[in-house]
C-alpha cells in the first residue's frame, strides 16, 4: 500500500510497497480518509522527538476514516462506518491511570507510535483500542477533515480543563495557529467573556477574528501587556494559554496573568529547551502554572460530541489537503507556517 515511511530522523518518503496491515479476529481495518499533520509529527520527522518512535514506521495520529474490515470477534461496528480515532490508549492499571490521570499513563500505547499511524492508505485498529472505546462513530454531517481534528481538539479541551476556563473569564491565547484557534473556540464555548489572541502572522490574525476573538493583537507592533491591562482594568487575565512552543514567550506570558491567575504552557517545546523565568511572578502572584499532555478518553468523547452537535466548527481550520505521494510538499508548507491545518488523504 501507499504510505509515508519514516526511516530515521529527517529520513522519510512516500512509498508504494509498504505492507498493508494484517487484521486479527479482534481487530479492524480502517481505510484512511484524512490524517492531519500535527506539530508533533514535524518534531518526530526532524528527530526532535524520539520517545516511542520506531524506525521504520508510519506516523500520523490525527485520524479519520471508514471501516474497511471487521474482525470476526468484534461487535458494534460494521464495514462502511465513518469513525474518528482516539489514538492514545492508556493501560488502565498504572499509578497514573488509577489516580484518574490516564492522559499521563506510564504505559500508554498510541497509534502513530507503537502502532503504525495514519499517513497510509490503511490503518490497523487493534483490539486494545477497540475494547478501550477509542473508536468513535461519526454521522454523515461531520466531514472527514473535521473528524481528524477531534484528536487535537480533545488535547486542547484537556488543557483548558487543567486551568478551568469558564464563564466570564478573560482569556489570553498566545499564538493563533490551529491549536491556538481551537483554544479560542473552546474558550468561547465555555463562556469566556473576553478572549484576546496574540499572533504575528497576518493571515492567522484574520482567522482568529473569524473564529470569534474579541481582540486580536500583533505583538510585534502593539504592547500586549498594555492591551491586557486595558481590557482588565489593570488586573490581568484570568487564564493565559501559551499555544506556541517558543521558550522566550514563557516569562512575558506569566506577566499577563492576574494574581491568582492560571497559565497553561500548552504548546510542545523542543527537547532540552529552557526558558528564563522570574520566579517572583509565580511566588508573589500566586500563579497556577501547568502543562498539558494528551487527553483522557472522556475528553475525546466530549470533544467529539461538540463537533457532532455543531457547537465547534473545525472545517474552517482545514486549509490544505494533499495526496500521500505529495507528502513532501505538505511537509514543506507546514514548516513554512502557511495555512492552518494541512491534511493528507489517499
Amino acid at each position: 500500500m501507499r504510505a509515508v515511511v519514516l526511516y530515521g530522523p529527517n529520513e522519510f518518503k512516500a512509498v508504494t510497497e509498504y505492507p498493508a496491515p494484517e487484521t486479527g479476529r479482534s481487530d479492524m481495518l480502517l481505510k484512511m480518509e484524512r490524517t492531519a499533520i500535527c506539530g508533533t509529527d514535524i518534531r518526530i520527522l526532524e528527530g526532535k522527538k524520539t520517545k516511542g518512535v520506531r524506525y521504520p514506521s508510519v506516523i500520523g495520529h490525527e485520524i479519520c476514516g471508514t471501516i474497511a474490515k471487521v474482525g470476526e470477534d468484534v461487535s458494534g461496528f460494521s464495514v462502511g462506518d465513518r469513525v474518528a480515532v482516539a489514538n492514545v490508549i492508556p493501560c488502565g492499571c498504572c499509578k497514573m491511570c488509577l489516580s484518574g490521570r490516564e492522559n499521563i499513563c506510564l504505559n500508554r500505547k498510541a497509534i502513530g507510535y507503537e502502532f503504525d499511524g495514519g499517513f497510509a492508505e490503511s490503518v490497523l485498529l487493534p483490539e486494545i483500542a477497540i475494547k478501550s472505546g477509542n473508536i468513535v462513530k461519526l454521522p454523515e454531517k461531520v466531514s472527514f477533515g473535521a473528524g481528524a481534528l477531534i484528536e487535537p481538539l480533545s488535547c486542547c479541551l484537556r488543557g483548558q480543563r487543567n486551568v478551568n476556563v469558564g464563564f466570564n473569564d478573560t482569556v489570553v491565547i498566545v499564538g493563533a495557529g490551529p491549536i491556538g484557534l481551537m483554544h479560542l473556540l473552546l474558550a468561547k464555548a465555555a463562556g469566556a467573556r473576553r478572549v484576546i489572541v496574540s499572533e504575528l502572522n497576518e493571515y492567522r490574525r484574520g482567522k482568529a477574528a473569524e473564529c470569534g476573538a474579541d481582540r486580536v493583537v500583533n505583538s510585534a507592533e502593539e504592547d500586549l501587556k498594555k492591551i491586557v491591562n486595558e481590557e482588565t482594568d489593570s488586573v490581568g487575565a484570568d487564564v493565559v494559554i501559551v499555544a506556541i512552543g517558543v521558550p522566550a514567550l514563557v516569562n512575558p506570558s506569566l506577566e499577563l496573568a492576574r494574581k491568582g491567575g492560571k497559565v497553561s504552557l500548552f504548546a510542545g517545546f523542543t527537547k532540552d529547551a529552557s526558558a528564563m523565568i522570574d520566579p517572583n511572578l509565580i511566588h508573589y502572584g500566586e500563579l497556577n502554572v501547568t502543562g498539558s499532555s494528551a487527553y483522557k478518553r472522556q475528553d475525546y468523547l466530549d470533544a467529539a460530541q461538540m463537533v457532532i452537535s455543531g457547537h465547534i466548527d473545525l472545517d474552517k481550520i482545514v486549509t490544505h489537503t494533499f495526496k500521500i505521494e505529495d507528502f513532501q510538499a505538505a511537509y514543506e508548507l507546514n514548516k513554512k507556517g502557511l495555512g492552518l491545518k494541512i491534511e493528507i488523504e489517499p
